[in-house]
């Protein structure tokens, strides 16, 4: 009998650090030998296919509700969505509820990650800093929730300086990371009033009623109040040089600073919002999608190290949802989908801007394990990591429509773009569960991850 599940041969193995020719041998979901020539019972040839780390995705937010609904995708779906593109793992966002406690957040998370076809794990966004919330923070980490969110914005969820202040310092005595949401809450609510006032209320006058000035003065904030508590903070969803030039300015005075960014900032512009009809509320997300002069400073920035991930902020609505807002920009449900095409896009564009796909591999999976707590079991091809893994084929080429993808939701923001090179199969500890745009896994064969520390990078 063979002392291997399965023998992935005849691929290039690429790595956040290395690239070169192997052969992986799986047992019991783990690579137990990366070597030459190595036999099997079961053997995946993987000739002409680059073998990269399984994805991992750390900002979604599946069935998450919002405006007096659910985000269209839940974990089913979405996890089957993230695998078909290359995605094998994520972390979602519990969201404390009203009058409820963080354990509450991550009980109600729990059920629906039940659902999952891929591992999970989970950030906590805490919307009441009490005592009793606080004093929930060493539960959490001991549970292996290691990471909290902030919001500075959004009437039923952010939270003052003093609270922010008070879940930097617990969160560091215990260490866990604190995420922020950097806008500037009392900027966008005076700006909104000025604009329903004056009968602007099309989606485009979202992104005009949050302007980048207000996201980089939240960022700028947010760090000075990293800075006076002396914890290590990480910037979520980037979308241009105002906020990201404060995270390299930080970084540069030696502060443990970091920062996500997502692909609809380098592939979409507000010149979006301006498609007929009702159709720019497809893009109607916070932070709102910014100027195209903001893409090439973002690339360089991924490719100096200034920002460590590459996230999808995945909070999918149908046209039906983003309804609600037809006569008022500010209740059209805010976000969109991309946890299925943000490896491809991320493998055919990074090298086009600079990026090695070593560099690729490193802000889509390797970084992302790391400062959250799951490296090296997850985000690496070495001996003992999970055998999370995809083959990925540079010579296929997929125009990204609505109809090849599988995100529950009627739309894709990418509709029409040209990718060169497309995941062809998918292995999630060891099982392969999708091939060529299929899922064929089990359902609800995901696990929750346990989380350790962050490797602050």
């Amino acid at each position: 009998m063979s002392k291997f599940d399965k023998v992935i041969k005849n691929g290039t193995i690429v790595t956040a650090s290395d690239t070169y020719k192997g052969d992986i041998g799986i047992k019991d979901g783990i690579i137990v030998e990366i070597s030459q020539n190595l036999e099997g019972d079961n053997v995946i040839d993987a000739s002409g296919k680059l073998i990269i780390p399984g994805g991992i995705d750390a900002h979604t937010h599946l069935d998450m509700p919002f405006g007096g609904t659910f985000s269209s995708d839940d974990f089913e779906s979405g996890s089957k969505a993230a695998a078909i593109g290359g995605t094998t793992s994520f972390i979602d966002y519990s969201i404390q509820p009203a009058g409820g406690t963080l354990a509450d957040a991550v009980n109600i998370w729990k059920e629906k990650g039940s659902k999952s076809c891929v591992d999970y794990g989970l950030h906590v966004a805490i919307t009441k800093a009490d005592e009793n919330a606080l004093a929930e923070i060493p539960t959490m980490v001991k549970e292996g929730i290691t990471s909290f969110k902030v919001f500075m914005v959004y009437d039923a969820m952010r939270v003052n300086d003093a609270a922010f202040m008070n879940i930097l310092e617990k969160s560091k005595e215990h260490g866990a990371l604190v995420g922020v949401h950097c806008e500037n809450y009392h900027v966008i609510n005076h700006r909104t009033k000025q604009l329903l006032e004056a009968g602007k209320t099309e989606p485009k006058y979202h992104a005009v009623s949050r302007p980048a000035t207000c996201e980089g003065e939240a960022a700028n904030r947010a760090i000075t109040l990293a800075k006076l508590t002396n914890a290590p903070l990480y910037i979520v969803h980037n979308s241009c040089e105002e906020s990201i030039s404060r995270i390299k300015e930080a970084r540069e005075a030696g502060l443990p600073i970091m920062g996500e960014t997502c692909p609809q900032y380098v592939m979409l512009s507000e010149d979006n919002y301006d498609e007929p009809g009702f159709n720019g509320a497809k893009y109607v997300m916070s932070p709102p999608l910014r100027s195209n002069k903001n893409w090439d400073y973002i690339w360089q920035q991924l490719k100096d190290g200034v920002i460590q991930t590459v996230a999808t902020d995945h909070c999918p609505f149908f046209m039906k949802q983003k309804e609600l807002g037809k006569d008022d920009f500010t209740k059209i449900p805010n976000g969109g989908p991309g946890i299925e095409t943000r490896m491809s896009i991320m493998l055919s564009e990074g090298p086009k801007h600079g990026l090695s796909l070593n560099k690729v591999v490193e802000v889509t999976s390797t970084n992302v394990a790391k400062i959250f707590g799951m490296y090296p079991k997850k985000g690496t091809i070495a001996v003992g990591s999970d055998a999370d893994l995809v083959l990925y084929d540079e010579n296929k080429e997929v125009t990204l429509t609505k109809d090849v993808l599988h995100e529950n939701v009627d739309y894709t923001a990418y509709e029409g773009i040209k990718v060169n090179g497309y995941p062809v199969m998918t292995l999630s500890r060891g099982d392969v569960i999708a091939k060529d745009g299929e899922y064929i896994g089990e359902n609800n064969r995901g696990e929750f991850i346990k989380r350790g520390k962050s490797i602050v990078l």
